[in-house]
């Protein structure tokens, strides 16, 4: 019975070395991907992005076009979109005017 305790106990603690002796590389690997992974980029300045976000835009349609008040309620997603590219349009021209080059598109997440 002795042996046989001493023999488990042995395999117990071989098996907790070699555990052990894992967790350890796995830590160094990530610790050796974070430090890559953040490295600071310091060649090049951020870029800056604006965000444009109709708040109500079944309300901006329904007042701005008698064909939206039938079509909202009804395609819902097709009015957001028209609206978007609507606001997108008048901007384009507003900028335009005031000789600002921008580059616009439309993001749907």
């Amino acid at each position: 019975m002795n042996t046989l305790l001493l023999v488990l106990s042995l395999i117990l603690a071989i098996l907790s070395a070699w555990l052990f002796w894992q967790v350890r590389l796995q830590k160094q690997a990530i610790g050796k991907a974070m430090a890559e992974s953040y490295d600071p980029d310091n060649t090049r300045e951020p870029e800056i992005i604006l965000t444009l976000r109709v708040r109500d835009p079944i309300a901006l349609a329904k007042r701005e076009s008698k064909s939206a008040r039938m079509l909202a309620d009804r395609l819902p997603v097709m009015v957001k979109r028209l609206v978007y590219q609507e606001v997108m349009k008048e901007l384009e021209m507003e900028l335009a005017e005031r000789e600002i080059d921008v580059d616009m598109n439309l993001e749907y997440r």
